[in-house]
């Protein structure tokens, strides 16, 4: 299991500090995926999801450090689950992310025309029409929360609008290739240097969409403490910038999964920023982020403690 490094430090001050390095594993490999994926796509997807939760919960047991992480920001956001409740929601967070992980090597992989079966519903949808027809481009900010991959490449269809997504690079080059497969509407933009931004905006202007996750610090100056579920957290502040700039809404969205392994994608009201209402903007996404978490806290995959994030002097 896997979720990206941040960049690497940037210069001057921030250099002195030592940026998060997102969960990662040795099985974190091209090789290991492969035989992942072609061991899943040999059963249904029913059988395999099955599976997946199974070997999610068994992996689960074994990886100590990362239960504990998982545990304690569970406990903040079920703060009056008894130890036996609690627990449970640790185990099915591990089978959550192992079923999501085989949609990703399977599911996620086919063109975005066939994926809307796999869809129960669109929550928002009138949202996501108002943003449309202001043809100012849009930023979909989305978190490490259910399939947020198969719910970019979803929205991506539903716009009809070239989607950039930004991420961060992965340890293994191979990896990243193949897991991040241009297409005439979906591109990927690692984020590796810091002039990748000026691409982002040309993209906005152009009335395109920009799909990023907002709910990871990155340890820099970017980063900005906002109220999260009773205490102080650092979140990114870039998204809110631009979106500033570029004229464009921030428009938060989530994909989680729903009975029978389909999925439901939310979409919430646009975030319009103005001059100096950057940090407004952010902690409006993160009183949505905090109210999805809680409606979903077994899809929320931080295998890391989601408040243990240094931030560079001011």
């Amino acid at each position: 299991m896997h979720t990206p490094a941040n960049s690497a430090p940037a210069a001057g001050a921030e250099a002195s500090i030592a940026r998060p390095r997102w969960y990662s594993h040795g099985l974190n490999r091209l090789i290991f995926y492969r035989i992942a994926a072609i061991s899943a796509s040999a059963a249904p997807r029913s059988i395999r999801l099955l599976v997946a939760r199974a070997i999610g919960r068994a992996i689960g047991l074994r990886l100590t450090k990362e239960r504990a992480h998982v545990r304690s920001n569970l406990a903040r956001v079920l703060p009056e689950a008894p130890p036996a409740v609690l627990n449970a929601a640790v185990g099915e967070t591990f089978a959550n992310f192992a079923a999501y992980f085989v949609d990703l090597l399977t599911l996620n992989r086919r063109d975005p025309a066939a994926l809307f079966r796999y869809v129960s519903g669109v929550e928002g949808d009138e949202h996501l029409e108002a943003v449309f027809a202001a043809h100012r481009g849009a930023i979909l900010l989305t978190a490490h929360l259910g399939n947020w991959e198969l719910g970019g490449r979803l929205l991506a269809r539903r716009g009809g609008r070239i989607t950039h997504v930004v991420l961060s690079a992965e340890e293994d080059a191979d990896l990243e290739r193949y897991l991040r497969v241009n297409s005439p509407q979906f591109r990927f933009v690692t984020r590796r240097q810091a002039t990748s931004t000026i691409g982002l905006l040309a993209a906005l202007r152009r009335d395109e969409l920009v799909a990023m996750q907002g709910d990871r610090a990155a340890g820099g100056r970017g980063d900005i403490p906002v109220p999260f579920f009773g205490a102080p957290a650092a979140f990114p502040i870039g998204p809110f910038l631009l979106a500033r700039v570029s004229g464009a809404p921030v428009v938060p969205a989530f994909c989680t999964m729903v009975p029978a392994g389909r999925y439901r994608i939310m979409v919430e009201p646009p975030i319009w920023v103005k001059p100096g209402e950057e940090r407004t903007g952010l902690t409006k996404m993160v009183e949505v982020l905090e109210r999805t978490i809680r409606a979903y806290p077994t899809q929320w995959f931080n295998f890391f403690d989601v408040r243990g994030i240094p931030r560079a002097a001011s």
